[in-house]
């Protein structure tokens, strides 16, 4: 065999490899910016003809899910929506499939955007996972501005079109329903209100400084007053004789007054830059940064000089104002910063719906939606709705049968009394426990790394989504 013929038959191997991915070749006539896909693939099938064989089975099934057009097509209707001129002017942006690929990889693996582009970058096989090949990887700062793009509405249209081709794979067919909720924590430090008062005066200080304030340097003596409070709340517990109490409650009261001192100073100079100002794009944020700190005093001077613990609406991070506190009852781990999370399931362990509930949601006022969301997407009620006691009530077992849902398993009744098939059904139900357990260890649902109430949501959706591709790659075609 000669070496032409060699080169002859690896290209046309190339070319019939080749034509599964016609279909995402994009016609850049009339200034379209905002492109589906590259042009066409590069010499890396011509140079590694057995490359097939380097692909994890469930990756590839994975690859083949997302080549679906209306899923494409919805993430480039959102990369559109970056400046009101994206479809018409500018270079050429990052092609749809790319962000879609990268960010559902960096959420299979839980990798850092960092971690993302050296991952693919220096693998061949994520590069034609990523429909990059031999084009240029985006870097981590293109991919973050390109994720948020993807807000709540895309991620849910998204998660919709994979339950539509589940049911066409007939993995999934909407019979059963289970619901469950979790916290996802916020990426904070713990927080303590010598800790906010400290966060205030050294954020308000920086905000100052980047408009051209003159503003005296107060965070080694604040950083002192919080750790000697730290110290002393050591022997301000219970467990201390009562003399040593009294002395240690003394002491860290009068720290915090003046902690207290220091940050309504910096809030009162902050105020007063305000309205002097003319860098209105810091201004905005510094004006956000003093009302917080403001609520900050306020829940700290209850606190402590009026013993009210029951402050309502606490701000518990000037970083991630959204953040609620959670009690759910954990022994490890009885309070919990961070937002409640809804999943609900059908079979095969596929998460149809996610929510991130409002603050102070319980989860008893989250079935009705629960039950109508699931009707929307298989256009029938399923035939077993169960989940645990959060959700138990009278109410909400009629609003279940209202909905025609034959069998509601909503453990209220004692657990002598449970018929057969209610036991099989709360058996069947702890399996949320483990579906929520794998979304954490797998895909990082434990704390939220983007930040703001978006960044939650979308943390929260891109991990589902990851999650329901596994178990659609597992599945087989």
């Amino acid at each position: 065999m000669t070496i032409d013929t060699v080169i002859r038959d690896r290209e046309g191997a190339a070319r019939i490899h080749s034509a599964r991915y016609a279909a995402h070749a994009v016609s850049l006539s009339g200034g379209a910016m905002v492109r589906r896909a590259y042009r066409q693939r590069s010499l890396v099938e011509v140079l590694l003809p057995d490359g097939d064989k380097l692909w994890d089975p469930t990756l590839r099934q994975i690859d083949t899910l997302l080549d679906d057009d209306v899923l494409i097509d919805r993430v480039t209707e959102a990369l559109a929506q970056r400046h009101p001129q994206s479809q018409r002017r500018g270079r050429l942006g990052t092609p749809a499939t790319v962000v879609l690929r990268m960010l559902v990889l960096k959420h299979l693996s839980d990798w850092t955007f960092d971690e993302c582009e050296r991952e693919v970058r220096g693998s061949l096989v994520y590069r034609a996972f990523c429909r990059i090949d031999g084009e240029r990887v985006p870097d981590a700062k293109t991919l973050i501005r390109l994720a948020r793009l993807l807000d709540e509405p895309v991620l849910k249209d998204v998660l919709a079109r994979l339950v539509a081709l589940g049911r066409e794979r007939h993995v999934v067919r909407g019979r059963r329903l289970r619901v469950d909720t979790t916290v996802v924590e916020t990426n904070i430090h713990y927080p303590t209100d010598a800790t906010l008062l400290a966060d205030g005066v050294r954020v308000l200080t920086r905000g100052l400084r980047r408009i051209g304030e003159r503003v005296r340097e107060r965070t080694r003596s604040v950083a002192r007053r919080v750790f000697e409070i730290a110290q002393r709340s050591r022997t301000a517990s219970p467990r201390t004789p009562a003399a040593i109490r009294a002395r240690s409650q003394a002491k860290m009261k009068q720290l915090y007054q003046d902690l207290l001192r220091i940050t309504r100073t910096v809030v009162r100079h902050a105020e007063r830059a305000l309205t002097r100002t003319r860098r209105r794009s810091h201004a905005a944020q510094l004006s956000t940064t003093v009302e917080l700190v403001r609520r900050v005093l306020a829940q700290t001077r209850a606190r402590v000089l009026h013993g009210d613990t029951h402050y309502p609406d606490k701000v518990v991070s000037l970083f991630e104002p959204h953040t609620d506190i959670i009690r759910k009852g954990k022994l490890t781990k009885p309070t919990e910063f961070g937002r409640l999370v809804k999943i609900q399931e059908a079979e095969a362990q596929f998460i149809t719906d996610y929510a991130v509930c409002e603050r102070r949601q319980a989860d008893g006022g989250l079935w009705g939606a629960t039950l109508d969301r699931h009707i929307e997407l298989f256009g029938r009620p399923p035939q077993l709705a169960v989940a645990d006691g959060g959700f138990a009530s009278a109410t909400n077992e009629r609003v279940a049968h209202e909905r025609g849902i034959r069998h509601v398993v909503l453990p209220r009744q004692p657990r002598a009394t449970r018929s057969r098939i209610a036991r099989l059904a709360l058996r069947w139900r702890t399996g949320s426990e483990g579906r929520i357990s794998s979304l954490k260890r797998r895909h990082g649902l434990r704390r939220c790394r983007y930040r703001g109430e978006s960044g939650m949501q979308r943390w929260v959706g891109l991990g589902v989504i990851a999650n329901n591709l596994l178990v659609l790659g597992r599945a087989g075609p």
